[in-house]
């Protein structure tokens, strides 16, 4: 039994695989691109193996399309060195990650007259100096900025590539967003003639389509990349690139009063024809949409995930796929037929967020592309 609308021809004895639609990211990016008009350089966030959808394939697909790949750490870095865009660290650097940064030539992520002044010790470096603006994670207080960029402007070998914020709320609370982007236009006129050549960059993907005259000399493009819309009023714009999929291993006839899975939290009430699925939470299916009304996709069919889901199978009830047998197909995440179970969706149900669902698909799933990669 096949995806209705999948032409991949997958092999039979793959057990739980992803589908990563390039043509989709592309079109996502065009939607951003839209948005934003034709002056600003795209930052492709493909951190966290491209948000679980493979960083080199989908770095290959859009080497052409985007000014950046932004990445968190060194490791990450070397993935997609050499393919053409330049690599951005977005988070701060180990002091033993610094001599390989420096030595790759990637644009830095500072947030101190210190420790750009460690990083220019090694040798000549690009910054992107950091402001924090109310995210209260990484950068400079935003009253220290002026004194501490005057600093840097003193350190030999340091350019001032970019200047850049972050936005904590731009998904659900515009009116916070909106005042942050005004203080930020403040603080880039009050600066501007301390790094007169650099360029600034503080909209995620939800400032990209919810605050794009903000969008200044640079994006980052991270969760609409990838076809999930976060706050959802945008997803008619966007094209999820991921399917998720699993094969079904064993069928089995369950009597009414039959319990299933670890605790016996799920008694059956009435006969039923179950299915395990070749897919736990050690693949990243989260354990947490245990008995919340959780389902896959069989045959074009909901059908409902049963009990607790274990390390390495689910079971789930397909009494309506009569014709389900091993070796079947079903979706985790994505489309078959008419029927989708997108990130947010699955997101919900765990009480999480639709990054961490694409983030969470580990290493043993393999992805697999709609078209070969380049190089």
């Amino acid at each position: 039994m096949n995806v209705e609308g999948s032409t991949l021809k997958i092999e039979s004895s793959l057990r739980c695989w992803v589908e990563v639609d390039l043509d989709a990211i592309r079109r996502n990016l065009r939607a951003i691109r839209s948005a934003i008009g034709g002056g600003p350089e795209i930052l492709a966030v493909i951190k966290a193996n491209a948000y679980g959808h493979g960083a080199p394939g989908v770095a290959r697909a859009i080497s052409r399309d985007v000014a950046y790949f932004g990445v968190a750490c060194i490791d990450e870095a070397a993935r997609v060195d050499g393919l053409g865009p330049r690599v951005f660290l977005l988070s701060p650097c180990l002091p033993a990650e610094r001599p390989r940064a420096v030595g790759s030539g990637y644009v830095v992520t500072v947030s101190s007259a210190e420790e750009a002044r460690a990083f220019a010790a090694i040798g000549p470096v690009a910054i992107n100096f950091k402001i924090d603006t109310g995210m209260g994670r990484v950068g400079c207080p935003a009253d220290a900025a002026g004194g501490e960029l005057a600093e840097v402007n003193r350190i030999r070998g340091i350019t001032i590539h970019s200047i850049s914020s972050h936005l904590p709320s731009s998904d659900d609370d515009p009116e916070f967003t909106a005042r942050q982007l005004a203080r930020v236009e403040e603080i880039r006129a009050a600066l501007a003639p301390l790094a007169p050549g650099a360029k600034w960059h503080v909209l995620n993907s939800a400032g990209i389509f919810g605050f794009p005259r903000h969008a200044h000399e640079i994006v980052r493009a991270g969760l609409a990349l990838y076809g999930s819309a976060c706050p959802p009023g945008f997803q008619h714009l966007l094209r999820p690139a991921m399917a998720w999929r699993a094969r079904i291993t064993l069928v089995r006839d369950m009597p009414a009063g039959a319990t299933i899975s670890y605790g016996r939290t799920f008694r059956a009430p009435r006969p039923m024809r179950v299915a395990c699925i070749s897919a736990g939470y050690a693949d990243g299916y989260p354990r947490q949409v245990s008995g919340r009304g959780a389902a896959v996709l069989c045959a074009g069919v909901r059908c409902s995930v049963l009990g607790r889901v274990t390390m390495d199978q689910l079971v789930v009830d397909i009494s309506e796929v009569p014709s389900a047998v091993p070796g079947d197909v079903v979706t985790l995440l994505g489309r078959d037929g008419g029927e989708e179970i997108s990130a947010s969706e699955l997101a919900g149900l765990a009480q999480t967020i639709s990054w961490h669902i694409f983030t969470g698909v580990s290493s043993r799933v393999r992805r697999i592309y709609n078209e070969p990669a380049e190089g």
